[in-house]
């Protein structure tokens, strides 16, 4: 899997910083969905197409905001190409593929910092959950019910994985052959996606 960057030319840094500072705040307090090119703009200070010079899209802003460990519109189509039959199972092993790649460093400084930095924590909310889980059952055409809440299901799936296996590496998981751990936590993924919702969480 491809952590390819931009090709674009970075800039001024504290122009840039400004927008990422902007953008950050943003992404945060009204969430990717509701924030806007020209509201991070108007808060750096900035001309909107400043920002679309220095980061393309929003998708691509965000993803700047938290140095991502990958981007989820080059991992997305091959997890979902296969529908909604073993999407759980294609998750996981993409998940642990970025891990285990390059991307890995910068998913474990990520998630290291969330955990005392409240900001950073919404942000990596927005990433995972909005941008890679909702984006997949959105792009698989999915008419399943109570969609946000089976997508903040897979993500704990996917962040509790994470911090198991890289940040704390708990044994034997840490050390687990990727197709093991794809083999015991795609079901359970699949599960969360696929499965009735009970009556009590019907509705969340």
């Amino acid at each position: 899997m491809s952590n390819r960057r931009t090709g674009r030319r970075r800039g001024n840094p504290d122009t840039r910083e400004q927008i990422l500072d902007a953008a950050r705040h943003a992404f945060a307090e009204r969430g990717f969905e509701r924030a806007t090119i020209r509201q991070i703009a108007q808060a750096a200070e900035v001309d909107p197409a400043l920002v679309h010079h220095y980061f393309g899209s929003k998708d691509q802003l965000l993803l700047a905001t938290i140095d991502a460990p990958f981007d989820p519109q080059e991992v997305l189509p091959g997890i979902v190409a296969g529908g909604i039959d073993g999407v759980g199972e294609r998750l996981v092993r993409a998940f642990i593929a970025v891990w285990d790649g390059p991307g890995g460093k910068r998913g474990a400084v990520l998630l290291r910092s969330a955990v005392a930095q409240p900001l950073l924590v919404r942000l990596v909310r927005e990433f995972f959950v909005s941008r890679v889980v909702k984006t997949a059952l959105k792009e698989l055409g999915s008419e399943l019910d109570n969609g946000p809440f089976r997508a903040t299901l897979v993500a704990s799936q996917l962040l509790g994985l994470a911090m198991a296996r890289y940040i704390l590496k708990l044994e034997p998981l840490a050390s687990a052959e990727p197709e093991a751990v794809v083999a015991m936590i795609g079901p359970t993924v699949q599960g969360y996606l696929t499965s009735p919702v009970p009556v009590e969480a019907r509705g969340v």
